[in-house]
């Protein structure tokens, strides 16, 4: 049996960690942002094992179950704000999302909002 190319493996990776991120930064539907993210997520994942396996350490397949684990996480906080999202805005377009703060939300980065819209 013959082995696939480690090389061959980091650019299927990188491809992949690519079309994850031109879905993330291009859709503005939730639930597509979070399928952008598992695919980022996996690309890195099969970046590990395939490390792992060119230098003939477990190690890959170690950070890939962590990989696996923080995606598990991530998919559980994810539906709860996209069903939160559809609860309260009808929609699941991440632009109603800026609404789920309230009005007239401090924030210490961007400070004060007012109602209107304006700065206060």
């Amino acid at each position: 049996m013959t082995s696939v190319p480690t090389s061959h493996v980091l650019l299927l990776a990188g491809t992949l960690f690519a079309i994850g991120l031109v879905g993330l930064l291009v859709r503005r539907n939730v639930v597509f942002m979070l399928v952008s993210i598992e695919v980022m997520l996996n690309a890195a994942g099969l970046a590990f094992v395939a490390a792992g396996s060119h230098w003939g350490q477990a190690d890959g397949q170690v950070m890939f179950i962590f990989v696996l684990a923080m995606a598990a996480a991530e998919v559980s906080v994810g539906l709860a704000l996209v069903l939160r999202l559809h609860q309260r805005f009808r929609t699941v377009d991440a632009d109603a999302a800026r609404e789920l703060g309230g009005e007239g939300v401090a924030s210490p980065a961007y400070g004060a909002v007012a109602a209107d819209g304006g700065d206060e």
